[in-house]
């Protein structure tokens, strides 16, 4: 025998390891064989498992087990009783199955043909039903309604529900994918495409269409939903949050790349429900390969709890016949390329293409029939049993988030014609044959006569409302607490919201003390989080740059949100900010994530409606990584019609020196401008701030709450803070300028227009034409020149479609039509910035802009690079009144050798000014 002395362990193959004992490996073979005689394999695989998990306690150097086999993971004799009728619920199930597909092939009547997407509901009509009719609660049910991120595809399944359920009604539907044009007895009666809540704000919650967005949405959705617990502000402890996903999707990076925090965050309180159709848009998603086994791997190293459902109830039996365990290593082998194409064929294909590969399998259909083996052997996911099952599986299971991989057909139930093929992602209709089978299929009770009509328009159908089957439908919902999905904003209390002395601290100025606007806002922030009431509604969101922006301070008082608090004793402890976290904790300090930071704000930005419970995300990050790096998922969180503020630091192109290239913002608003629903803005100063952040209170958590979010920029270089001016001017800071400096009484007068860290420039360029050349200039602070378009532009509309009225006169142009010379633009953003305005400016208008590349190299050296500094925006003035013939026509040269214009080592130090 061998020596029970420990040595060294040897990782590899069995074949690449010496056996210095074959007599006792062989023994322990005999035993596995015995234990498979005798017990059977489920028994001989129990005994491996428990041998693999007790080698792990040793400390044995063994790989771990990533997958099981392709069957389901809940064994039949497990499986719960299930509580409905469920020849009732299928019953009722063909009508959305009907009214899903008809409502799409309707779309596609030669007169509209907007499209549509039939097929991915029809795979996945069970997976959905079983939820409805069982599990999730709607916004009535006394423990809170569940949150489901519906797959953006299936959207007809959702629509036909909610038609049956009496919620829409035929007009509603025959408005689909026509928002703007479909009107009835003079109503808009129409349906997004996909489930969009900004366009649907009665019906929809989550908008989940742009795929992998929903996934981290999902998984930011129930952290939330357990920060919100843990920190007393509401009991979340019975809601649910269900995602459906497709197999194809999880290619998405965002898709897979957060599953850890759902782990780490133990959220018992998510699902993941893959529809695993084996088939992306174009075809296979892995056709060499088993993407259910490859999700299975990847769920469970990420720490999830996994629940297959591949199989439905007809192959039990088949499976308890083969001892042998010839079926298992069958359904092994198979890759998905052959499984998409044995539910394309018929069953004789099956019986000679699958069975037939190996003797024993094929023995055991010898007396099924063709028709039995299509019609017996379904796949997991259209098994009402086997998907209540696993429902049931993943609610009663804890300390784990689960992932339900549920294996389908696409297209199932729509034909051959459709079922399982390549292209079926991109049919739209049906053929008049099509149809008359469809209708057969799911015993729709509708004529011959009533189809041959009008192909284009096959009727839909709902029974009377008396009709039992439809009550029993309506019954079970009720019971859950209503229709899903449903919104309801209206049910958030309202906040109070801090008065003017709270931003008091911002408004102040910072006397002799040099602060950039990151530390100002810092310094407004905390004393909204020090509010007693408000205070404990805002939710800092931080991707591991708080120290960065210097919000630090926080991290004793507001403490970090760790869901199983601190249990260990920071490096730092003992000092006065010290790094604490806590399961109290106020901050989501996310690591280096920006794209669950962005899931994060939408998440805490929607609470208003997801709970009832209006929450204030103040999002805080490199001004880089917002619009350019997550912009989709700034786009998904408007769709979902969030609320609160993006704070965009170290911003600007030349501000951030040193860090080069990729760290250099010169373009987030113009990013931001494209998105309708950002309000903007690029303060310079603090008190600036101040009232930006009052007022974005007020428009999105006062009386009539806006559904927008507020994008406001702040830089890191330090500069003399000014105490609000008196009198200043409020309005134009919310609309987008003020007048921070007037002209002075010469006869040759110019205007500067700056933003953010600009101003200062601005306000140099000023005093070197005054000095120098004898040009009077006033300087203006403009705030947004994206809000500055956006009234002109609402102006120019209507003056476009209403030319019978008084003409407005936008406010940009209101404002400098009260002086006279011409205009010079400049801030640390790309020319594009400033010339949004450009059009609607009353004189000669020139930009300066930081367009390029960022790069790194000293501040001063950078802005005379790009010719954005005080001396440029001096020169371009002069030059354009040496134009106009004001000035004599050698004056610009004179000032471009005087301020040495082409050497960048001649560049300003750009913050003198900055006390105006």
């Amino acid at each position: 025998m061998t020596s029970n002395q420990p040595g060294p362990i040897v990782n590899g193959l069995p074949s690449q390891i010496p056996d210095t004992d074959p007599e006792e490996t062989q023994e322990w073979l005999a035993s596995l064989e015995g234990a498979i005689e005798a017990g059977g394999r489920r028994r001989a695989r129990y005994l491996m498992l428990r041998m693999l998990e007790r080698a792990r306690e040793s400390q044995v150097g063994i790989p771990s087990l990533t997958t099981t086999d392709y069957i389901n993971t809940i064994a039949p004799e497990q499986e719960p009783w299930f509580p409905g009728d469920e020849e009732v619920e299928r019953r009722y199930r063909a009508w959305i199955r009907w009214n899903a597909a008809v409502m799409v092939h309707r779309a596609q009547h030669p007169d509209i043909s907007v499209g549509g997407h039939i097929s991915t509901y029809a795979s996945a009509a069970t997976l959905y039903e079983v939820g409805f009719n069982h599990f999730w609660r709607g916004r009535d049910h006394p423990g809170g309604g569940d949150q489901i991120f519906f797959q953006g595809h299936a959207s007809p399944g959702m629509y036909a529900r909610a038609y049956l359920e009496g919620r829409l009604e035929e007009e509603d539907l025959d408005g689909f994918r026509q928002e703007k044009s479909h009107i009835v007895d003079g109503e808009i009666r129409a349906l997004p495409s996909y489930p969009h809540p900004r366009s649907m704000p009665d019906f929809w919650q989550f908008p989940t269409v742009s795929m992998g967005l929903g996934p981290m949405n999902a998984i930011y959705q129930a952290q939330f939903n357990k920060y919100l617990h843990n920190r007393g502000l509401k009991d979340t402890s019975e809601q649910q949050v269900w995602a459906f996903l497709g197999d194809g999707e999880m290619d998405e990076p965002e898709s897979r790349g957060l599953l850890h925090v759902a782990a780490n965050d133990e959220l018992d309180n998510l699902t993941f429900v893959i529809n695993c159709n084996l088939q992306r848009l174009d075809g296979p998603v892995r056709g060499n390969g088993k993407i259910i086994q490859e999700l299975e791997s990847f769920f469970r190293g990420a720490g999830w709890n996994v629940i297959k459902v591949v199989w439905g109830r007809g192959w039990d039996q088949l499976l308890a016949a083969d001892p042998s365990g010839a079926l298992v290593n069958l359904m092994n082998a198979t890759p998905d390329g052959d499984y998409q194409t044995y539910r394309a064929k018929t069953g004789g294909f099956i019986r000679d293409h699958f069975f037939g590969r190996d003797p024993r399998t094929k023995e055991l259909v010898k007396d099924w029939s063709d028709e039995q083996i299509w019609w017996s052997l379904k796949r997991g996911g259209h098994d009402y049993r086997k998907v209540y099952a696993a429902y049931q599986s993943a609610m009663n299971h804890t300390g784990q988030p689960t992932v339900i991989l549920a294996k389908s057909v696409k297209g199932y139930s729509l034909g051959s014609n459709f079922a399982g093929r390549n292209a079926t992602h991109q049919m739209k209709k049906l053929t008049l044959e099509d149809l008359k089978a469809f209708r057969d299929g799911l015993k729709i009770p509708i004529t011959d006569e009533q189809l041959e009509a009008d192909p284009y328009a096959p009727p839909f159908y709902r029974p009377a409302d008396d009709d039992p089957t439809l009550q029993y439908m309506r019954e079970r919902r009720n019971k859950l607490g209503g229709g899903l999905p449903k919104r309801q904003p209206e049910k958030a209390k309202a906040l109070t919201l801090p008065g003017d002395e709270t931003y008091a601290v911002g408004k102040k100025g910072s006397g002799k003390q040099q602060v950039a606007t990151t530390m100002a806002f810092v310094r407004i922030f905390r004393d909204l989080m020090r509010h007693k009431e408000f205070g404990k509604h805002i939710v800092p969101i931080i991707p591991d740059e708080a120290r960065t922006f210097g919000m630090d301070s926080f991290f004793p008082t507001a403490k970090i949100y760790n869901v199983h608090g601190q249990n260990y004793t920071s490096v730092d402890a003992e000092l006065m900010l010290a790094y604490k976290e806590s399961e109290q904790g106020q901050i989501l300090h996310l690591g280096i994530n920006e794209a669950g930071s962005v899931a994060a704000l939408t998440a805490a930005g929607t609470s208003y409606d997801t709970h009832a419970l209006p929450m204030v995300p103040f999002y805080v990050f490199y001004s880089m990584f917002g619009f350019q790096r997550t912009g989709d998922g700034i786009f998904a969180a408007q769709d979902q019609l969030a609320r609160g503020f993006m704070m965009g630091a170290t911003a600007g192109r030349t501000t951030l020196t040193g860090e080069g290239l990729q760290h250099a913002d010169g373009h987030s608003h113009l990013l931001a401008s494209a998105n309708p629903a950002v309000v903007s803005y690029d303060p310079a100063y603090g008190y600036e701030i101040a009232h930006l952040i009052q007022d974005g209170l007020r428009r999105m958590y006062g009386d009539s709450p806006e559904d927008v979010l507020y994008y406001i920029t702040l830089y890191n270089e330090p500069m003399v803070q000014p105490p609000e001016p008196e009198g200043v001017d409020i309005e134009g800071i919310l609309k987008g300028m003020h007048r921070i400096a007037d002209r002075g009484d010469g006869d040759k007068n110019v205007r500067l227009l700056a933003s953010g860290v600009g101003v200062p420039w601005a306000l140099e360029a000023r005093d070197l034409l005054a000095d120098d050349w004898g040009v009077s200039a006033e300087v203006w602070s403009v705030t947004s020149w994206t809000e500055l378009r956006r009234e002109a532009l609402d102006c120019d509309k209507d003056a476009f479609l209403h030319p019978e009225q008084e003409r407005r006169v936008p406010y940009v142009t209101q404002r400098l039509s009260e002086g006279s010379g011409p205009v010079v633009a400049t801030s640390d953003y790309m020319r594009a910035v400033q010339d949004q305005i450009a059009q609607w400016v009353p004189e000669d208008y020139y930009s300066l802009g930081a367009d390029g590349f960022g790069f790194a190299d000293t501040r001063a050296a950078a802005r005379r690079f790009f010719h954005i500094d005080g001396p440029s925006m001096a020169v371009k003035a002069l030059q354009m009144l040496a134009d106009r013939g004001e000035i004599s026509a050698d004056i610009p040269l004179q000032a471009a050798q005087k301020y040495q214009l082409l050497d960048v080592r001649a560049g300003t130090s750009g913050t003198a000014g900055g006390d105006a």
